[in-house]
C-alpha cells in the first residue's frame, strides 16, 4: 500500500506553541474546522491535544487530503474526520458549521483573494463570540521585518507573484469587513504571529 503521508518540518517545531496558544482561545466542545491543513500533521498534533473537541480538516489540493487521511489512518483518533475538498476562495464551502476555525500558514502562502474567501466563510459559519485563529508570519506596521522574513517573502513571490507576506493591518480590516474584532496577537518562534480573531 502507498504510503501518501507528506511531512513538513516546520510542524514539529510550532505544533507545541500553536496548541499552547489554543488552549486560551477553543471552546470546550464543539467542531473546529481547519482551513488549508497541508500535510494533516497540525490537525493530528490538535486532535491528540484536544480530544473533547471534533477536528475537521480541509484543503483544495487531491495530494494534501491524502495525506491527510492517511495521517488519520495511522493516527486511529475517533475525534478527527475525514479531509474534505474546500478552496477558501469558494462561494459555498463543504461545511456549513463551525465552532472555531484555523488557518496556519495559508494566508501568505495563497493569493489574497484566498484572504478574502476566508474572512467571508469564517463569517457566514461561525457564530457571535466563535475564535477565528491565524498563524504565520506578517508584516506588521511600525515593527521591522525579521531579515529571515524578507528573505521569505522574497522566495514567495519568486514561486508565485501572488503570493508574499501580507500586512497585519490589512488582514484584520478584511476580516473586520466579515464581523471579526482583533482580540490578540503573540509572537511566536521563528518571527511568525498567532492572530486571534473573535465574531461579533
Amino acid at each position: 500500500m502507498t504510503d501518501h503521508r507528506q511531512s513538513a518540518p516546520h510542524v514539529e517545531r510550532n505544533a507545541g506553541p500553536i496548541a499552547e496558544v489554543l488552549r486560551d482561545v477553543l471552546p470546550a466542545r464543539g467542531l473546529v474546522l481547519e482551513i488549508a491543513s497541508g500535510t494533516g500533521e497540525h490537525v493530528v498534533h490538535f486532535a491528540r491535544e484536544f480530544p473533547k473537541l471534533l477536528w475537521q480538516p480541509s484543503d483544495p489540493a487531491a495530494a494534501a487530503l491524502r495525506s491527510i487521511d492517511a495521517w488519520r489512518a495511522e493516527a486511529g483518533l475517533f475525534n478527527l474526520l475525514p479531509a474534505v475538498s474546500l478552496d477558501a476562495r469558494a462561494r459555498d464551502w463543504a461545511v456549513a458549521q463551525a465552532d472555531a476555525i484555523l488557518c496556519i500558514n495559508m494566508v501568505h502562502i495563497s493569493p489574497w483573494a484566498a484572504t478574502e474567501g476566508l474572512m467571508r466563510g469564517a463569517g457566514r459559519l461561525l457564530a457571535p463570540g466563535a475564535p477565528l485563529y491565524l498563524y504565520g508570519a506578517y508584516r506588521q506596521s511600525g515593527v521591522e521585518t525579521a531579515p529571515s522574513n524578507e528573505a521569505f517573502d522574497e522566495s514567495l513571490k519568486a514561486r508565485d507573484g501572488e503570493w508574499g507576506l501580507r500586512n497585519l493591518e490589512d488582514v484584520v480590516a478584511e476580516a473586520e469587513g466579515h464581523g471579526f474584532a482583533l482580540e490578540s496577537v503573540t509572537p511566536m518562534p521563528a518571527n511568525n504571529l498567532s492572530v486571534v480573531l473573535r465574531k461579533g
